[in-house]
């Protein structure tokens, strides 16, 4: 290209972004418009509730609504049986409550409808996985990044009210003793229910206008270099160059790296972490890492967003902080950042040069599954861009996903942990550990994406699922759901809890197993059903209500894409001839896997944290945590609630959240579609689970579990030979992972 048919194209680019910024303009007005005529639609229905006459299928058909948005709209419309509807307001005069148990006072509680026992092997049905040759065990599943959630503070909620609970197989419960404690250092949390009335219509509604739609734009790739802090070594393009980074300061490290890469936006420490530096004058390692962000410079400022309370751009993390910085005489000039390497991969002794070479396989793996690809500053950012990509052009959800109310969003939050984290203490283990043997799901999340809720939720009451024939209470358990149940702990039961209950403190959940222990919790439909079908002995499960969303594919076609990539890398990690190119590949699946594990985090989007900056002498925001001072400026941070994010969906990370929690308890091998194995806590002894690690599990003997290298499959991680004293906490336990670790790295395994 010469310089005569560059400058054409520059004048065709300015015609075409002319062009582009009218079609936006005019997309805007057609959606302002859209919401007009919406909301003209939306009181229309509501005015044809006024005729006696009025059907709600009639109305459906004519406005374009499905039968449950009219109904939502215009209550009076619904056309549930009088039979159905009346249950949920009168007592049924056919069953007398059992007499209750013995309780300081009498408390009102909600009336529930008993769970069917679901004989085995009625399994939640999974796709069939193609048959894989066999494979060397490189690609596991990492340290546990993803811990048990930190539930919002959430206002107690109306409890369901208190129907009868009619038909053949179901308990009608009136009154049961107080919930006993959890055998934990914490007491019982209780969580938010649905309540009744006007205030729960909110539960069953969307958030008007929000969308999670496929984006119009590309995303614009920033200019990248890689930097061994430790060694001043900075790998820029295709070269090797030494730095003098001075006292290692964030303006001494951007002054280095400018001066020889200028246009530099991005900088990722590979080894170094020049943000631990002098940590030992701070009381916490937060208070190191801020004010290691905020050093003075003459020549660089923080870039600030604009905003009420002026956005610092800074985000203070122990391990991974983010610093952006501009340039101090021209601030609006453009901003670059300062990362972790550690947020994408564990460099684990790589050098910068690998690194470097990593990232760029991750790129071509993933360019060759979306054309547009980009890779962002992090990994969520960059699953979440990837993800958008896939949103569908035709069928139902072609013009998006709608994002759940604010009320739904608070509820799944409260309600729904991450992953499982619990050190199983004596006497449910020995004293002594006859070993300690760690196995890892590899890529666990990944088998756990084909199907996932959609759509608005239809709730379901006690009295509705009792209403329901056992085929279909088997078919909701069964569906993208989220269960609010009474559990009792069946007597004799001698092994491992399966579902979580609700504590307060910093584990926030734990997984009673004494017999005949009671809770009242929320779970998710994998895992409620699995306690009423597991092999061992079906759990009491009490319905008190539930919310129940249509079956849809929504992360079906992100997760195929990413999962072929980490495939890709996988085999060139294993198969390449050079060493430093099998490094790079290996790191470079693991940065798969961080797109998938914290894209799918980012869908949950909890509360967001918020930080910020005000200059020494004024008032700070409200509420606010004081994170570091200096001469100049207070660093702060605070929760500020839910944000109108477009790609808000914890529906889908809880789904898949609650799949694996279950599959740490019994997963299946499959065959085509024949179950020909299992493997998970249940299928070991009683007595020899240690701990669960939200993606992996430690026993005190191995297992007969083949590792076919897919992902979901367990792959045996490290062996510790005994005996071992039981570890007394997670630090203690996590020391005795490592060496279990590099005794089987010494030792070598075998697994079949």
């Amino acid at each position: 290209m010469d310089r005569k048919a560059y400058t054409a194209e520059l004048a065709g680019l300015r015609e075409l972004r002319a062009g582009i910024t009218s079609a936006e303009k005019q997309v805007a007005a057609a959606q302002k418009e859209l919401d007009k005529l919406t909301a003209q639609r939306a009181r229309r229905v509501a005015g044809l509730a006024a005729y006696e006459g009025a059907k709600a299928d009639a109305v459906a058909k004519a406005s374009g609504l499905s039968v449950g948005d009219v109904v939502r709209i215009a209550p009076l419309l619904d056309p549930t049986p009088a039979a159905v509807r009346a249950a949920t307001a009168a007592p049924s005069p056919v069953q007398a409550p059992p007499a209750p148990g013995p309780v300081a006072e009498p408390v009102a509680e909600p009336a529930v409808a008993l769970a069917p026992v679901l004989t085995r092997p009625a399994a939640v049905p999974e796709p069939p996985a193609p048959a894989a040759p066999a494979a060397t065990p490189t690609e596991v599943e990492a340290e546990d990044q993803a811990v048990a959630g930190q539930p919002a503070p959430a206002a107690p909620a109306a409890p369901v009210a208190a129907p009868a609970v009619p038909a053949a197989s179901v308990a009608s419960v009136a009154s049961v003793a107080a919930v006993p404690r959890p055998a934990a250092e914490a007491g019982p949390r209780e969580l938010p229910a649905l309540p009744e009335g006007p205030a729960g219509a909110r539960f069953e509604a969307v958030t008007t206008g929000l969308l999670s739609k496929r984006p119009n734009f590309v995303q614009q790739a920033r200019s990248t270099v890689f930097l061994d802090a430790a060694a001043g070594m900075l790998a820029v393009r295709d070269q090797m160059v030494r730095l003098d980074l001075g006292a290692r300061t964030p303006g001494e490290i951007l002054d280095a790296v400018l001066a020889t890469a200028p246009g530099t936006e991005r900088i990722y420490i590979t080894a170094g972490a020049p943000w631990h530096d002098g940590a030992e004058r701070y009381s916490t390692l937060k208070d190191a890492v801020a004010a290691w962000l905020n050093t003075p410079s003459e020549r660089w400022t923080t870039a600030v967003g604009a905003g009420r309370d002026k956005l610092a751009g800074h985000f203070v993390h122990q391990r991974q902080p983010v610093g952006r910085y501009a340039p101090a005489a021209a601030p609006d000039s453009g901003s670059t950042e300062i990362r972790s390497m550690g947020e994408w991969f564990d460099p684990d002794g790589a050098d910068v040069v690998t690194c470097r070479q990593a990232f760029t396989l991750l790129w071509q793996a993933l360019r060759r599954h979306w054309d547009d690809a980009v890779l962002m500053g992090s990994p969520s950012q960059t699953g979440r861009d990837l993800w958008s990509r896939t949103v569908p052009t035709t069928g139902k959800w072609a013009g998006g996903y709608p994002v759940l109310s604010e009320e739904l969003r608070g509820l799944l939050h409260a309600t729904g942990g991450q992953g499982r984290t619990e050190l199983i203490l004596p006497p449910r283990v020995p004293e002594r550990l006859p070993a300690l043997v760690e196995y890892d799901r590899t890529f666990a999340y990944a088998k756990h994406l084909w199907k996932s809720p959609v759509g608005t939720p239809r709730r379901i009451t006690a009295a509705a699922f009792s209403a329901m024939s056992e085929q279909e209470q088997t078919k909701a358990l069964m569906s993208c759901s989220h269960w609010n149940v009474r559990v009792t702990v069946p007597a004799g039961w001698n092994h491992v809890g399966l579902l979580p209950a609700p504590v307060t403190g910093d584990r926030a959940w734990v997984y009673p197993s004494e017999p005949g222990a009671t809770f009242t919790t929320w779970a998710g439909g994998a895992e409620v059903h699995l306690a009423l079908s597991n092999h061992l002995t079906p759990w009491r499960i009490e319905i008190l209500g539930g919310l129940l969303f249509e079956d849809g594919k929504p992360l079906d076609d992100w997760g195929k894409r990413l999962k072929a990539a980490w495939a890709d890398l996988t085999n060139l990690s294993r198969v390449h001839g050079d060493e430093r190119r099998r490094t790079a590949a290996y790191l470079a699946s693991r940065a798969v896997r961080s797109v998938l594990l914290f894209g799918l985090g980012g869908f949950a989007q909890r509360p967001r944290l918020v930080s910020g900056t005000t200059p020494v002498g004024e008032a700070l925001p409200a509420g606010v945590e004081i994170l570091g001072q200096d001469d100049a400026v207070v660093t702060w941070q605070r929760q500020a609630g839910f944000s109108r994010d477009p790609y808000a969906h914890p529906e889908w990370a809880a789904y898949v959240w609650s799949g694996a929690r279950a599959a740490l308890l019994d997963m299946k091998y499959r065959q085509g579609k024949d179950v020909i194995g299992h493997a998970g806590a249940l299928h070991a002894k009683p007595g020899t689970v240690v701990y669960f690690g939200t993606d992996g599990i430690a026993l005190t003997e191995r297992q007969p579990w083949p590792y076919r290298g897919e992902p979901g499959d367990y792959l045996l991680k490290g062996h510790l030979t005994g005996p071992v004293e039981h570890p007394t906490s997670q630090d203690e336990y996590l020391k005795l992972r490592g060496q279990g670790r590099a005794e089987l790295a010494e030792k070598g395994t075998e697994q079949q």
